[in-house]
């Protein structure tokens, strides 16, 4: 590589919004292409309703927003109007594109997304400007915007190697979930000592930002014979719309409950690596950003995928942990508290079968994904359509000589 190639310099543009696992693997990857020398300038596209603007502006990333979204899935004048929206939002895109002139684009999937990587797609087609994109899509079977965007990506990133099957583009690279710095330095000991909880058996129950009212409803009837008979610790994020009721299940069920020190029950936890990490056990949905990173902590959990996701795909997230031995599962329909306690019991009685959940949950973890990520984003930087080839053979993991 020639001095000048070296010192070469990128803008990057990162999407990904809606849900945070769209959101939050984009972020480690701008985390980490800003604190590379090589960066110019970095932008993320979102839209400014959503969780994504919050988390962007308290990184202080430059922001550009689109409206956009999802798309009602059934034929409707919201259908109709989606579309204008989604017209609207491409043409703007188009204009981000042709005045910041990024080197480079990377999504993570989801509607959010489609925008600015149809408008990469529209420039390339029209022979207006070629900037190359890259993909990554978070879950066993890919989102309707990877599988339709995803041809003329330069990398399509999964992580899941079942995901491969469902993607045209050969240039597909199994890297897994990029996951924040801090589930690889924080330590068990010092999260529970952040938390102010003891050094013992702690199970962590939560259904996302929003909460999972099946899970909480089991949960909260059985937390008393939790920390009472089988002194478990128990850390509760309920959701913030169905705190209120919880704590109202509570005080009828466990009057006593906020003198009992194994119980920490909040809303929402801004700091969700620090209670992951304190965890040896949880209960939860089967998002895939939530997968990767309970596999980070090598925790042994019990998942109740959300029903209506898009494409299923928290059932088919929750199926592959199972097939691995590396989580339990229960379906929606059929979670209630004792069936819930008696799986638990299961882990919380046998120390054997607790390791060996954690061990393979574990072994599944990717803690070089967003290296592997970046690495390959900077390769494509820059380089137009000479990165493309659509006679290349189909990349693996572990193949990529970057």
């Amino acid at each position: 590589m020639s001095k000048s190639s070296a010192e070469k310099k990128y803008t990057y543009f990162i999407t990904g919004g809606g849900t945070g696992g769209h959101i939050y693997p984009a972020v480690a990857v701008a985390d980490a292409l800003l604190s590379d020398e090589s960066t110019k300038e970095l932008y993320y596209i979102g839209n400014p309703k959503n969780l994504e603007y919050d988390v962007v502006k308290q990184k202080g990333y430059k922001f550009l927003p689109v409206d956009i979204h999802g798309m009602p899935r059934k034929i409707s004048f919201d259908l109709i109007r989606w579309a204008f929206q989604l017209g609207y939002s491409w043409l703007k895109c188009c204009g981000y594109l042709l005045k910041y002139k990024p080197d480079a684009v990377f999504g993570t999937g989801g509607y959010v997304s489609a925008p600015i990587l149809f408008a990469c797609n529209t420039l390339l087609k029209l022979n207006i400007k070629s900037i190359p994109y890259m993909m990554h899509d978070c879950d066993a079977q890919p989102g309707l915007v990877t599988r339709n965007i995803s041809d003329n990506a330069k990398y399509v990133s999964l992580a899941f190697e079942s995901a491969a099957k469902f993607i045209k583009n050969k240039n597909c690279v199994i890297n897994g979930n990029p996951i924040r710095e801090r589930f690889k330095t924080l330590t068990k000991a010092e999260a529970r000592r952040l938390l102010g909880l003891e050094n013992k058996l702690t199970l962590c129950v939560m259904g996302g930002s929003q909460g999972a009212r099946s899970i909480n409803d089991s949960a909260v009837e059985i937390l008393k014979t939790l920390s009472l008979d089988y002194n478990v610790q128990i850390i509760f994020q309920t959701g913030k719309k169905n705190f209120e009721y919880v704590i109202e299940q509570l005080l009828t069920l466990y009057p006593s409950y906020e003198s009992d020190r194994n119980i920490i029950i909040k809303p929402y936890f801004e700091d969700m690596v620090t209670v992951l990490k304190a965890s040896d056990i949880a209960v939860s949905r089967s998002g895939s950003l939530s997968i990767s990173e309970i596999c980070a902590c090598g925790i042994a959990s019990i998942f109740v995928p959300y029903p209506h996701a898009a494409a299923d795909h928290q059932r088919k997230n929750a199926k592959y942990m199972l097939e691995k031995s590396a989580g339990l599962y229960i379906e929606d329909s059929e979670i209630s508290p004792q069936c819930l306690l008696d799986m638990l019991k299961t882990l919380i009685n046998s120390q054997e079968r607790l390791k060996e959940i954690q061990a393979n949950s574990l072994s599944l973890a990717k803690f070089d994904s967003t290296d592997k990520i970046v690495a390959q984003l900077k390769s494509i930087a820059g380089t137009g359509k000479l990165c493309y080839d659509k006679n290349a053979k189909n990349v693996k993991e572990g193949d990529l000589k970057l």
